[in-house]
């Protein structure tokens, strides 16, 4: 059971790993988009977005509607707000220390320069 839990985490960290789709789900985090508004916000060829949808589908993480000839996208869970929010906090801390990091090599070697080491 538990590495069936494991392989269900990877595929669903898999279909996540593409810069467009976390786009994708960071449109809809605020409610339902049309496929054509989703492509028209980013800017995004209709075949390329239809192809990154249908990944996201596939691992169960959005969910769509038709209404006519439209087709309506949606998170499958509230809890995926939360993931991306985690995700953005832990981003901005790495990016934080590295920040820093740079700094005190930078200052460092500014140090080295006017003592002429």
């Amino acid at each position: 059971m538990q590495n069936a839990v494991r392989q269900l985490k990877a595929e669903i960290f898999q279909a996540l790993s593409h810069p467009t789709r976390i786009a994708i789900l960071e449109q809809l985090r605020d409610g339902e988009l049309s496929a054509g508004k989703l492509t028209e916000q980013l800017g995004l060829e209709q075949a390329n977005a239809s192809q990154h949808l249908a990944v996201l589908r596939s691992k169960q993480i959005i969910v769509n509607r038709k209404k006519g000839n439209q087709v309506f996208y949606s998170l499958r869970s509230p809890l995926l707000k939360k993931v991306l929010d985690i995700m953005r906090r832990y981003c901005q801390a790495h990016v934080t220390e590295s920040m820093a990091a740079l700094g005190q090599i930078k200052r460092s070697e500014l140090r080295r320069a006017s003592t002429g080491r």
